[in-house]
C-alpha cells in the first residue's frame, strides 16, 4: 500500500502532461499544501484538486507562488505548464508535496522521484504526439487557404449599421472551428490545435487596453482575429476566462467566439493569449459614441444582447449539458458589435457557475471587482445573497437595463437622437466610487431618465418599460433574461410586420 501515493500522482501528471483532456481523477481525496497568503500558510484543495508551485520571471525577478489548486483548475491543463527560462509550474498529488522552491536557473531544479518514469512515457508517446500535430497542421493550413481565397472574395467594408447593412457574418474559421470540435457545441477545439492556431498569428495593432493587458488585430491566413493578452501577473484571470469560454454548450451567436488560448515564451516574460473573432466595429460603447441607429437597428442589438445574456443564464440539462452562468459585469464596453448589426458578449472573467446537482457556486478566485457605474443596488449596499445563485443573474439584469437605456439615447426619430452618455452621467463622474454610486443609486433611488418622447414611438416605449423593470430596486421583481428576449421579440415581429 505504500506505493499508492506514488502511483496516483505518476498517473494524474503523466496524463496531464501528454494534453489528454479528461483530467486528474474526480475521486482522488483532497491535499493539504503550502499557500504563502493563506491563513496558517496552507490550503486544502477540494476533491481531485492538487498541490501547486510556481515560480515565474516578473521585471527581471523570479516570483514564487505556492497554492491549492481545484478539480476544474487541474481540468484546465494550463497551471501545471510552464515556458523555458521564464516561467516553472509543477503540481503535486501528496500532502504539502510544494514544500520545495522552483528556480528558472538551469540545474537548480532537483530530480523529481517521477521524472525517470515520466520520460519512459514521453518515449513512447511523443512520436504518436508528433504524428497527430503533423495531421491538424496539414488540416490547418489547407483550411487557411481556402479561407483566404473566401476572404478576398468578400473584402470588408467598413460602414455604419444601419438596415440596409446587416451582411452575413464571415465562416471560414467558423468552419475550422466546427469541422474539427466533436460537437458543433463543444467545448472548443483540442490544446494541442488551439497552440497550432494561435502560434501562427501574425499581430498587426493594439485595438484595446484594460487592467488586464492589451487587445490585439492580429492575422491568421489572411484572416482577422481578436488577440487578448494578460500580464503574467493575471494569470488566474486568463485561466478563469479560458476555462468559461470552454464551457460545454456555450456557443451561440451572441456570445464571443472563443477560437485558442496559448502561453507563449516571449523571451524575458510569459505571454498569455486568448485569441477570438475579431469584430471591426468595436465595443457597443465605441459604436455608440460614433453613429445614430435605426429604430430597426436599435432593436436587432437589443434583441441579440438579450439573447446572449438568456443563453449565459440558461441550464441545459444533459450529458454534455451547460450550467447556468452570471456574467457578473454587463457593460456596453464587453459587448461587441457585429458586421450584421446584432451583437456578441464578451469579457467573462469574472462569470460564475452554478453547479444545480451541488448547489454550489464556482466563484473565481481574483481581485477584479465589477464596474462600480453598472453595479446592481444589492451589491453597492452588500445587501446581496452571495449563496443563491439567483442573485448574480439578477445584478446582471439590472446591468442590462443601463444598457438598454444608452442605445435607446442613440435611436434616430426622424432623423436626431440625444447625445451619447454613459448611465448615471449627470450623477457621478468618469471614475465613481462605490460610495458615490450607492448614494444616488441606493439612498436617492435615481434611476437613468426616460425622455418623453420614447412614448410617441411604440418599440423605444416598450423598451424603455422594460429597462425600469430591469433596475427595479427589489431584485426579486426584476425580469428575467429569457423574458426580455420574449418581449423584444415580439415588438421586432410588431415592427416587421
Amino acid at each position: 500500500m505504500q506505493n499508492a501515493p506514488l502511483n496516483r500522482a505518476l498517473l494524474t501528471k503523466t496524463l496531464m502532461d501528454v494534453g489528454l483532456q479528461f483530467g486528474s481523477p474526480s475521486t482522488l481525496p483532497g491535499l493539504k499544501c503550502l499557500c504563502e497568503l493563506c491563513t496558517n500558510h496552507t490550503c486544502e484543495t477540494g476533491v481531485g484538486g492538487a498541490c501547486w508551485n510556481s515560480v515565474t520571471l516578473v521585471d527581471g525577478r523570479e516570483e514564487v507562488v505556492k497554492s491549492c489548486l481545484s478539480l476544474l483548475e487541474m481540468k484546465g491543463q494550463l497551471f501545471c505548464h510552464g515556458s523555458h527560462n521564464v516561467s516553472k509550474r509543477s503540481c503535486c498529488f501528496t500532502d504539502f508535496c510544494n514544500n520545495q522552491t522552483l528556480r528558472l536557473q538551469p540545474g537548480s531544479i532537483p530530480r523529481q522521484p517521477l521524472q525517470g518514469a515520466l520520460e519512459v512515457a514521453a518515449v513512447i508517446l511523443v512520436p504518436s504526439i508528433l504524428m497527430f500535430v503533423a495531421i491538424l497542421l496539414g488540416m490547418c493550413i489547407a483550411q487557411g487557404y481556402r479561407c483566404a481565397r473566401c476572404k478576398a472574395q468578400n473584402p470588408d467594408v467598413e460602414e455604419p449599421l444601419d438596415d440596409q447593412n446587416l451582411m452575413p457574418p464571415e465562416m471560414c474559421l467558423r468552419d475550422l472551428i466546427y469541422n474539427l470540435s466533436t460537437s458543433g457545441s463543444g467545448p472548443g477545439l483540442p490544446l494541442l490545435v488551439q497552440r497550432s492556431i494561435a502560434r501562427s498569428i501574425i499581430l498587426q495593432e493594439i485595438i484595446g487596453k484594460g487592467g488586464f493587458g492589451e487587445v490585439w488585430r492580429g492575422e491568421w491566413h489572411g484572416q482577422h482575429v481578436a488577440v487578448k493578452m494578460f500580464s503574467s501577473r493575471d494569470e488566474r484571470s486568463w485561466f478563469r476566462e479560458v476555462e468559461i469560454y470552454q464551457t460545454v454548450m456555450l456557443r451561440h451567436e451572441n456570445i464571443l467566439g472563443f477560437i485558442a488560448a496559448d502561453n507563449k515564451d516571449n523571451g524575458s516574460w510569459t505571454q498569455l493569449w486568448l485569441v477570438s473573432e475579431y469584430h471591426e466595429h468595436g465595443s457597443l460603447f465605441d459604436y455608440l459614441n460614433r453613429h445614430m441607429v435605426s429604430v430597426e437597428a436599435t432593436l436587432v442589438l437589443a434583441l441579440s444582447v438579450a439573447s446572449g445574456l438568456a443563453h449565459l443564464h440558461m441550464e441545459i440539462i444533459g450529458t454534455q449539458g451547460k450550467p447556468a452562468i452570471a456574467h457578473r459585469d454587463l457593460k456596453s464596453k464587453n459587448i461587441l458589435v457585429k458586421k450584421n448589426g446584432s451583437a456578441v458578449i464578451a469579457d467573462l472573467g469574472l462569470a460564475v457557475k452554478h453547479d444545480s446537482i451541488a448547489n454550489t457556486i464556482d466563484i473565481p478566485s481574483n481581485h477584479r471587482v465589477g464596474t462600480k457605474r453598472y453595479m446592481a443596488p444589492e451589491i453597492l449596499d452588500d445587501s446581496i445573497n452571495v449563496s443563491n445563485f439567483e442573485s448574480y443573474k439578477r445584478a446582471d439584469i439590472y446591468s442590462l437595463g443601463l444598457v438598454f437605456w444608452e442605445l435607446a439615447r442613440r435611436c434616430s426619430l426622424d432623423g436626431t437622437c440625444e447625445d451619447y452618455r454613459l448611465p448615471y452621467y449627470d450623477m457621478a463622474g468618469l471614475d465613481p466610487s462605490v460610495e458615490e454610486m450607492r448614494k444616488v443609486v441606493c439612498d436617492q433611488q435615481v434611476r437613468p431618465s426616460i425622455p418623453n418622447q420614447w412614448h410617441n414611438w411604440e418599440a423605444l416605449r416598450i423598451l424603455g418599460k422594460t429597462m425600469r423593470e430591469c433596475w427595479n430596486a427589489n431584485p426579486a421583481a426584476r425580469l428575467t433574461a429569457l423574458r426580455v428576449k420574449k418581449t423584444i421579440t415580439q415588438v421586432t415581429v410588431v415592427k416587421t410586420n
